[in-house]
């Protein structure tokens, strides 16, 4: 799991913030039922999602009363919840085999053009999106995704789509980071059942149908946006909703919540000033002084913060004279995001850590993101394919949102991004051939009434008269 939340977090931290200010993260959360009410949407197919142990607390097994500790309820808890672990985490260097490497060009795609404003992204909640997206297209329209996720063939994106939501989705009483995944039909279109079960199954996507561009239907995708993001995105779910002729829409969820391993002290946060691109601003810094590895590359140096039983957060900052835009054209640099910590250029060192609170989002359209990775054919209705839906109809994706948040305080992360791709139904209008009309010998002709009476007909012999 930490080789994969580390994409989450990084790419937050690699841009520059314009404002700084959190709220409390730290700990673990329930968010609520995932399922809209089914008077806004009827569910058509509903994954199966696995259960995980709990990781056991100390408190729960001691008797402040008696005193007594019950030492044998907490040693079979203890091994339920590593025998769940090392199920859900002993494949993942197979998972991320090569994977790695295909992040790249996604982060530098997603975090391109920021231009002094904050910039977040989820490229793990990108890549699920263009997962199910695949499963819903054939032809060049698969083959540009599958490319652009580094994958030959859809039956290899399935298992790695399957292995990392099962490795991400981690809800044990100390680590939340919940992944969900949802499809949503026009009510009364024929959709292809094998498609929908196999989102359900590979993806454990639910299944949603309802009339497009009521109010009621788009309240029922914000509802479930919103749940499944511990209502961090409220303010970015707001305009969400569907167009009357979408016909079909792909939403896919991600919500973290961790504590820091090593909690940082309230009493030493202190006000200080930020350095912005447009002015400096003051924020609240944390403050901690501990050994550990700082990381040095091309213009910039790093160092990682532990998750308490989850991933890292790594902050790259920028050399002085060179920028967090030139860090994001900067191969070395994105190429560290990537590499989890195996990095050559070391140093073990005392860190003194000034790390601001902060509190940033952003929203953006995917469309050019997804040109920039090769993915085009499903842009266009001449060309898009989605041929597993079992539609008659042409298609194209008209919408391509996502929308990230990360805030940091003393006591850890919360984070939580949604992507959401619409596809519309499109009457192809084909390219007229050309016809010469020359009047140039004797023709007919009639002017008609607005009710179609003939008020005038002649023939034209000589048209000077």
């Amino acid at each position: 799991m930490k080789k994969i939340l580390a994409f989450g977090l990084a790419v937050a931290t690699a841009v520059t913030m314009v404002g700084c200010a959190a709220q409390t993260p730290g700990g673990n959360v329930t968010l609520p039922d995932e399922e809209p009410s089914t008077l806004l949407a009827t569910e058509l197919a509903a994954p199966v999602i696995p259960e995980m142990a709990q990781f056991p607390q100390e408190m729960d097994y001691y008797d402040e009363k008696t005193g007594e500790w019950d030492d044998e309820a907490w040693t079979a808890a203890n091994e339920a919840w590593y025998v769940d672990y090392e199920a859900r985490t002993e494949n993942m260097d197979a998972t991320m085999d090569g994977l790695s490497e295909r992040f790249l060009p996604m982060m530098s795609a997603l975090l391109a053009g920021s231009n002094g404003e904050n910039r977040i992204c989820s490229p793990l909640n990108v890549y699920m999106a263009l997962a199910m997206l695949a499963e819903c297209t054939d032809g060049e329209s698969r083959t540009q995704i599958l490319d652009a996720l580094g994958e030959d063939d859809i039956e290899a994106l399935r298992a790695r789509a399957k292995a990392l939501w099962f490795e991400n989705s981690w809800d044990d009483g100390r680590v939340t980071s919940l992944l969900a995944n949802s499809l949503w039909l026009k009510d009364g279109v024929k959709y292809e059942q094998t498609t929908m079960d196999r989102l359900a199954a590979d993806y454990f996507a639910s299944s949603y149908s309802g009339e497009m561009g009521s109010e009621a239907y788009n309240e029922a995708l914000r509802s479930w946006i919103n749940k499944n993001t511990g209502d961090l995105l409220t303010e970015q779910a707001a305009e969400l909703g569907f167009d009357a002729d979408t016909v079909l829409a792909l939403a896919s969820t991600i919500y973290y919540r961790a504590s820091w391993a090593d909690k940082f002290d309230p009493s030493a946060t202190t006000e200080d000033t930020f350095h912005a691109v447009r002015g400096d601003v003051t924020c609240e810094f944390m403050h901690s002084s501990e050994n550990g590895d700082v990381y040095y590359g091309d213009g910039f140096s790093a160092i990682g913060l532990s998750m308490d039983g989850s991933g890292t957060m790594w902050l790259l900052r920028p050399d002085e004279g060179k920028t967090a835009e030139d860090l994001l054209q900067s191969d070395e640099a994105l190429s560290f995001l990537v590499a989890n910590g195996g990095w050559s250029q070391t140093q073990y060192a005392k860190i003194a850590l000034s790390l601001p609170k902060f509190d940033v989002a952003s929203d953006l359209d995917l469309k050019d993101a997804l040109k920039t990775l090769g993915i085009t054919d499903v842009l266009d209705a001449e060309t898009a394919d989605f041929t597993p839906l079992g539609l008659d109809e042409s298609l194209v994706l008209s919408k391509a949102e996502h929308a990230a948040r990360v805030k940091i305080d003393e006591d850890g992360c919360e984070a939580a991004a949604y992507t959401v791709l619409g596809v519309e139904g499109m009457a192809l209008v084909e390219e007229p051939e050309t016809v010469d009309f020359t009047l140039d010998r004797p023709f007919l002709f009639v002017i008609t009434g607005i009710d179609g009476a003939p008020l005038f007909a002649g023939v034209v012999n000589q048209p000077n008269g």
